[in-house]
């Protein structure tokens, strides 16, 4: 039976020093954001704030300066996050390239592709979005049916991706399309696509905030050239399985309803009932075991391992616990969610009400998850 690691990790000093500059950028940044913004977090855009953060060197922390990177750790760049997220920044823009897009550029690219592509992510100019999932295919990578095929000229692609987060400001997707029908998982590939190429329609998906965080991305004959290919003709699925690790395991998939455990602590005040007690307590020791779990996943990260299987128990667990924490809330204090509430409470209440049922949808659905982890423990 297979094993999970999830190894102690220790934030050096280097790191932790990073907090107090980072915390202090915020607090010039950000001196007005209503916490009922704050909530929104990683999911809200603002390219502006992105490339300020760029301008700071906190985008592509960890690459190579040749490729516009900073050369500095995998767990600097955690601190960074933690106070990104913790504060409610509005880093939508650029996250999912500096997260898992130029990664997998410069793991998978072609030398073209990282000199003249992941610089710009460094300095917050190119943004990202990710074409994995489809209509009745749910996070199943495996069934993937939207096509690519070779051309004369390179590549023709047809087919829908759906809930591609961003994907209305974002200017590539680097979308997995079926290359071959002979082999189920050897037949995938993926592409580096301009999301202004000809005959690709963004279709926005509102949620209950009446926002549209997420969209319907539809391919009809679009034409790709040869070396719009990232990595090998056929490989996409051991390169999506490798990038799904940096989605999965990331302090936002558990921070993601931070802002209302905030909001509910100030609200309860200094003198809790018993009741409210043992629920704050119970979320903290949540809170820290599941940082634990992540740091874990940064370190393996950090020394070139594949934490594909402790990824998504992180991600398992992070998004239940996130998805909790609304019920919780609203049955420690008698207050009604309302985005139209005078109280900060109520309001970030509503927010998160609104947003939590998408958490399960971000970087894999809950049956797609256990499915992997059922594996990962030899039960299936």
């Amino acid at each position: 039976m297979g094993a999970f690691r999830f190894d102690a990790v220790e934030i050096p000093p280097d790191a932790e020093r990073l907090r107090g500059e980072v915390r202090a950028f915020l607090a010039e940044e950000m001196p007005n954001y209503p916490a009922h913004v704050r909530a929104g977090s990683w999911m809200r855009l603002e390219p502006e704030f992105s490339r300020k953060l760029a301008a700071k060197g906190w985008v592509g922390m960890a690459w190579s300066k040749a490729y516009g990177g900073h050369e500095r750790s995998f767990l600097e760049r955690y601190v960074v996050m933690e106070e990104l997220l913790s504060a409610g920044a509005p880093v939508g823009a650029h996250w999912i390239a500096d997260r898992q897009s130029a990664p997998t550029l410069l793991k998978f690219g072609t030398e073209a592709q990282k000199q003249d592509i992941v610089p710009r992510i460094a300095r917050g100019e190119a943004f990202f979005c990710i074409g994995m999932s489809e209509p009745d295919s749910g996070s199943d990578l495996a069934a993937t049916r939207a096509r690519a095929e070779k051309t004369a000229m390179g590549w023709r692609l047809n087919g829908t991706k759906l809930w591609t987060t961003g994907a209305h400001i974002a200017h590539y997707m680097i979308g997995l399309f079926r290359t071959s029908t002979e082999s189920k998982h050897g037949g995938l590939t993926q592409f580096l696509i301009p999301m202004k190429t000809p005959g690709l329609t963004v279709r926005p998906i509102r949620d209950l905030t009446g926002e549209a965080h997420f969209n319907e991305c539809a391919f009809v004959d679009v034409e790709l050239p040869p070396d719009a290919v990232v990595g090998g003709e056929g490989q996409g699925w051991g390169q999506v399985t490798a990038e799904l690790a940096f989605e999965r395991s990331g302090p936002e998939r558990f921070l993601s309803s931070m802002r209302l455990i905030v909001e509910m602590i100030r609200a309860i005040g200094p003198d809790p009932d018993s009741r409210q007690a043992v629920a704050i307590g119970r979320l903290t020791a949540h809170l820290v075991t599941l940082r634990r779990m992540s740091l874990s996943v940064a370190g393996m990260l950090a020394r070139g391992e594949d934490p594909a299987l402790e990824a998504a128990v992180v991600k398992d667990v992070g998004a239940v616990f996130e998805q909790d924490i609304p019920g919780i809330a609203a049955n420690l204090l008698d207050a009604e969610p309302s985005m139209d509430a005078a109280k900060t409470y109520e309001r970030v209440l509503a927010e998160l009400t609104m947003l939590a049922p998408s958490f399960s949808l971000r970087g894999g659905t809950r049956e797609i998850l256990r499915g992997i982890i059922a594996r990962g423990l030899g039960l299936r």
